[in-house]
């Protein structure tokens, strides 16, 4: 359950970084498709509190973020500067956080 929850605190978060840090141009893009890819696959993930389908396995659904997590970590380190590196290499390591915190073996991440 905690898993789930802490999946929409970072949706939210994607969705609302463009706003809150200024981030522009493909920074901002990245952004609010990352906050729809993040919400579609809790939605789609088996196990979570959150999902409406069981179409991905909750293994999985922790080996993406684990990716996920190391990719935007790299883009914030080398893709981008100023507020969006910043944005990016912070939300990475919280995904990579989330990762080493949860239990996806079990139902209820």
């Amino acid at each position: 359950m905690v898993h789930g929850v802490l999946d929409l605190v970072v949706v939210v978060v994607f969705a609302l970084a463009p706003s809150l840090i200024g981030l522009e141009g493909t920074p901002a893009v990245l952004a609010y498709v990352l906050a729809v890819v993040h919400l579609v696959m809790s939605v789609v993930t088996a196990g979570l509190p959150i999902s409406l389908r069981s179409l991905v396995p909750l293994p999985a659904h922790g080996m993406i973020e684990l990716v996920v997590g190391v990719a935007l970590t790299l883009i914030g380190l080398l893709a981008f500067d100023g507020a969006a590196s910043t944005f990016y290499l912070f939300i990475g390591v919280i995904i990579l956080l989330v990762f080493a915190i949860s239990r996806y073996e079990r139902a209820s991440a």
